[in-house]
C-alpha cells in the first residue's frame, strides 16, 4: 500500500516539476540576452574610450609642438640677444663671461636645428669659439708655462663649455714636448756617446712622467692619458729622431762591435721602460690601454729592424769571434794545447748569443740564434779539421818511408790521445749546452707559446701558462710583440719550436743535431790520426825488418826477429796514458810478434783482411 501511496505522489508532483523546468529555460534565455546586450554596450565603451585617448593624444603632441615653437621661438630671441651683445662681451676680454654667452648661444643653437640658416649659425658660433681660443691663446701658452693649476683650471672649464678640450690640449702638448724636444737637441749636440745621450734623456722623461702627473691630476679629468700622449708626441718629435740615432751609431761602430753597440741601447731603453711599467702598473686601469700600447710602440718600434735581423748580426758577430781563437800553430804540442783550450771558449761564444738574444729579443729570435750557432759550430769544426790535417802532415804521416835511420817516437800518437780526449769533451759540453738551450728558449720564450699549441701531456704547463698570459693580458708593456707585428712566417717558426720543445721535453730536443754529428766527425778523425800514428811506427819497424831479411843470408831474419825485443805498445805507451789498447790494436800487436813461421797459424783466428795486410808489409807469404 506504502508503494501505491508514494507512486500517486510522484504523479500529482510531474506539473510542477515541468512548469519550473520551463521557468528556467525562460531566465536562462533572457540572461543571454542580457549578456549580449552587455558585452554590446562594453565594446562601446572601449571604443570611445580609444577615441577618447586618441583626441587626448593628439592635444598633447599639439601642446608640445606649441611648446617647442615657443621654446624655439624664444631662444631664437636669446640667439639674437646674444648675438647681439657678443661684441660687448667680447671686448672685456673676460674669458670666463665670454664663454658663458658663448655656451648660452651653443645651448639656444641646439634648439634652432630646424631652422632654414641653422648652419649659417653653426659657422658664427665657430668663428666666435676661434676668437675666443686666439684671445686666450697668450694666457694658456704662459699657463701651461708657468704651470698654474688655477689659471689652468679656469681653461679647462671655459674649454669644456665651448667644447674644445682637444684644442686645449694641444696647447698643452705643444708647450711641453717643445720643452723635452729642446733638451734633447742640447743633449744630442753634447759629447757623451748615444747611450749616454739616451740615458740622459729617459731619466728626464721619466721625471716628467712623474710631475706632469701629479699637476695633471689636478687639472685635467684623465691625467694619466694626458702624459702619456704627452710621451708618444714627445717621442715622436725627437730632432734626430731615435731611429735615425740608432742607423747612425751601426753605421759608425765597427763590424765586431755592432752586435755590442745595438745591446747597450736596446739595454738603456729597456731599462726605460721597465721603469715607466712600474709607475704606470699600479693605474693601468685609469688608464687608455690603447694609448699606452702606442707608447710602448714609440718606445721600442726603433728596434723592430735590428731585431729582425739579430740572427744575421749575430752569425757575424760569432764568426769574427771564432776566427779570434788560434788553433793552428807552427809546433803540434801548441796545436794540441790550443785545441783544447778552444772548447771552452767555443762554448763560451755559444752560451753569450744566447745570453744576447734573451737581452735584445726577449727569445723570440730563437731561430735566427740557431742559424747563428751553427754556423758558428760550422766554421769551427772546419778549423778544427784543418788543424787535424795540419798535425797530419807535420807528424809526416801522409809521406812515403824513407831510408833514413829510424828513431821510434810515440809522441804522435800521444798528441792523438789527447786530441781524442778533447774531442770526447767537445761531445759532452755539445750535449750539455743543448740541455741549457732549450730549457733557456723554452723558459724565455714559452709565454709566447698559443695556447692551441698546447699538448696534452704538458697540460699542467700550459695551466701556468695560461694563468701568466691572463695576468698581463691588460699589460701593453708585457704584450709588445715585434716578431709578431714584423715577420709572421719566423713567428710561426718559433712556435713549432717550442711546440717541439714542449712535446719531447728539454732532453729530447735536436736543436743541435748537426752541430752534434759535425763533431762526432772530428772524434772519428781523431781516432783516425791515432790509429795512423801507431801504423807509422809499426811500418818503420816491419820496413827495418824487411831490409835486413833481404839483405843478409837466409834464416838470417828468424834469429833477427828472436833477437827483437818482444815490444807492446801496452807497457810502452798505452798503460802510460792509462788506457786500453783496442781489439784491432791488439790483433795488430799479436801479428807483429807471430814468427814467419807461425804467422798462418796465428792468423787463422783473426780478421782476414788485417791479417792479409801485416803479411805483406812483413813480406811473408801468406
Amino acid at each position: 500500500n506504502s508503494h501505491c501511496i508514494s507512486s500517486n505522489q510522484a504523479l500529482q508532483n510531474m506539473p510542477r516539476v515541468l512548469r519550473d523546468v520551463e521557468a528556467l529555460k525562460q531566465e536562462a534565455s533572457f540572461l543571454k540576452e542580457q549578456m549580449v546586450l552587455v558585452k554590446e554596450d562594453i565594446r562601446k565603451f572601449e571604443q570611445d574610450t580609444v577615441q577618447s585617448m586618441q583626441v587626448l593624444v593628439e592635444i598633447d603632441q599639439v601642446k608640445s609642438r606649441l611648446q617647442l615653437a615657443a621654446e624655439a621661438l624664444q631662444e631664437a630671441d636669446k640667439w639674437s640677444t646674444l648675438s647681439a651683445d657678443i661684441e660687448e662681451t667680447f671686448k672685456t676680454q673676460d674669458l670666463a663671461l665670454i664663454s658663458s654667452k658663448l655656451t648660452s648661444m651653443q645651448n639656444s643653437l641646439a634648439m634652432l636645428v630646424d631652422t632654414p640658416d641653422y648652419s649659417e649659425k653653426c659657422v658664427h658660433l665657430e668663428a666666435l669659439k676661434n676668437r675666443l681660443e686666439a684671445l686666450a691663446s697668450p694666457q694658456i701658452v704662459a699657463t701651461f708655462n708657468s704651470m698654474s693649476i688655477d689659471q689652468a683650471k679656469l681653461f679647462v672649464k671655459v674649454f669644456t663649455e665651448i667644447d674644445r678640450m682637444p684644442q686645449l690640449l694641444a696647447y698643452y702638448y705643444k708647450c711641453h714636448k717643445g720643452q723635452l724636444v729642446s733638451m734633447w737637441q742640447d743633449i744630442s749636440q753634447s759629447e757623451l756617446s748615444l747611450n749616454q745621450q739616451l740615458a740622459e734623456f729617459y731619466d728626464t722623461l721619466l721625471s716628467t712622467w712623474h710631475s706632469q702627473l701629479q699637476w695633471s691630476s689636478q687639472v685635467f679629468k684623465n691625467p694619466y692619458e694626458v702624459v702619456t700622449v704627452l710621451l708618444i708626441q714627445t717621442l715622436g718629435a725627437m730632432v734626430p729622431s731615435i731611429p735615425v740615432c740608432l742607423s747612425t751609431a751601426m753605421e759608425r761602430a765597427a763590424q765586431e762591435q755592432r752586435l755590442n753597440t745595438l745591446l747597450e741601447l736596446h739595454d738603456t731603453t729597456s731599462t726605460f721602460g721597465h721603469s715607466l711599467e712600474a709607475a704606470m702598473l699600479p693605474h693601468l686601469g685609469e688608464t687608455n690601454l690603447l694609448k699606452v700600447n702606442e707608447l710602448v710602440c714609440s718606445l721600442y718600434d726603433p728596434y723592430k729592424s735590428y731585431q729582425l735581423q739579430y740572427g744575421d748580426l749575430e752569425e757575424v758577430h760569432l764568426l769574427i769571434q771564432i776566427s779570434a781563437v788560434p788553433l793552428e800553430h807552427g809546433e803540434v804540442i801548441d796545436c794540441v794545447e790550443e785545441l783544447s783550450h778552444s772548447v771552452g771558449k767555443l762554448f763560451g761564444l755559444a752560451s753569450a748569443a744566447v745570453d744576447r738574444c734573451v737581452k735584445l729579443t726577449d727569445g723570440l729570435a730563437v731561430c735566427g740564434l740557431l742559424k747563428a750557432l751553427k754556423a758558428l759550430f760550422t766554421k769551427y769544426v772546419s778549423d778544427f779539421s784543418t788543424t787535424l790535417q795540419s798535425i797530419r802532415k807535420k807528424c809526416k804521416l801522409e809521406d812515403a818511408l824513407s831510408s833514413s835511420v829510424f828513431q821510434e817516437d810515440w809522441t804522435a800518437f800521444q798528441n792523438s790521445v789527447r786530441i781524442i780526449a778533447t774531442c770526447g769533451e767537445l761531445l759532452r759540453q755539445c750535449g750539455a749546452f743543448e740541455q741549457q738551450l732549450s730549457n733557456k728558449i723554452l723558459g724565455t720564450a714559452g709565454k709566447y707559446l698559443s695556447e692551441s699549441y698546447s699538448p696534452r701531456s704538458l697540460a699542467g704547463i700550459q695551466e701556468a701558462t695560461s694563468t701568466d698570459r691572463k695576468s698581463t693580458a691588460k699589460n701593453p708593456w708585457q704584450e709588445y710583440n715585434y716578431l709578431q707585428r714584423g715577420n709572421m712566417a719566423e713567428y710561426n717558426s718559433l712556435m713549432e719550436v717550442l711546440y717541439s720543445l714542449k712535446e719531447k721535453g728539454t732532453g729530447n730536443s735536436n736543436l743541435l743535431a748537426e752541430p752534434r754529428a759535425a763533431l762526432t766527425r772530428l772524434n772519428q778523425q781523431a781516432n783516425q790520426l791515432a790509429f795512423d800514428s801507431v801504423f807509422l811506427q809499426i811500418k818503420h819497424q816491419l820496413c827495418l825488418v824487411s831490409k835486413m831479411e833481404s839483405q843478409e843470408a837466409p834464416g838470417f831474419g828468424e834469429s833477427y826477429t828472436e833477437d827483437l825485443p818482444t815490444f807492446s805498445l801496452s807497457p810502452n805507451v798505452m798503460d802510460a796514458l792509462g788506457l786500453q789498447p783496442s781489439r784491432t790494436l791488439q790483433h795488430i800487436v799479436t801479428l807483429l810478434r807471430a814468427k814467419p813461421e807461425e804467422y798462418r797459424q796465428t792468423a787463422k783466428l783473426l780478421p782476414r783482411r788485417l791479417a792479409s795486410s801485416i803479411a805483406a808489409l812483413r813480406s811473408i807469404d801468406y
